[in-house]
């Protein structure tokens, strides 16, 4: 097995075969043998903010929360939403520690603390997940589908999504535009 990729970044490459992993960057939240589970930084959901997501679930905002996008966290249970924040909140048994001064909440409480003004200092919504079955995630990355990266808080926290993919490149050293997929011939 590879090492723990818990609080790591996954950054897709072209051609990993999968077009809902185009361009991707996930955040690695949990690295088990028996599975791994990531949220998805940069692809937004057209037309959908956290206000707006906030008023859809009758949760009333006594501040005025951020216009941000709800991001697309992946394929897998797309009715549910996940928060991925600094350390400064956490909620008794529902709130996952994955490093990095990163955490992960599922539950309505946090949502209730960016409404009511007690919000972490920073965080992204999202709705689904990525998930992998045992070894799968091993499998892809052997199979060169994934770069590993380490976390950047402008790359969890920013709202520059269009960016998140190339600047994740850019931390490990490799320029997007020459990077390609495909085999050579010696």
């Amino acid at each position: 097995m590879i090492e723990d990729l818990t609080g790591k970044l996954l950054i897709a490459m072209p051609g990993i075969g999968d077009s809902r992993f185009s361009r991707s960057l996930v955040m690695v939240c949990a690295h088990e043998p028996d599975y791994a589970m990531g949220i998805t930084l940069n692809k937004p959901i057209d037309d959908l903010t956290l206000p707006q997501l906030l008023t859809q679930l009758g949760i009333e905002q006594d501040i005025r929360v951020p216009d941000t996008a709800v991001l697309s966290g992946g394929p897998v249970g797309t009715d549910r939403g996940f928060v991925v924040h600094t350390d400064d909140f956490y909620s008794d048994g529902a709130t996952m520690d994955i490093g990095d001064n990163c955490c992960l909440t599922a539950t309505r409480d946090i949502l209730v603390a960016i409404a009511t003004g007690e919000a972490p200092r920073e965080s992204m919504m999202a709705l689904g997940y990525s998930g992998w079955g045992p070894g799968q995630l091993e499998s892809e990355i052997a199979e060169n589908a994934w770069l590993i990266g380490t976390v950047d808080p402008d790359l969890v926290y920013g709202t520059r999504h269009e960016d998140k993919w190339a600047r994740a490149l850019e931390l490990i050293g490799i320029d997007a535009s020459r990077l390609h997929f495909g085999g050579g011939t010696a």
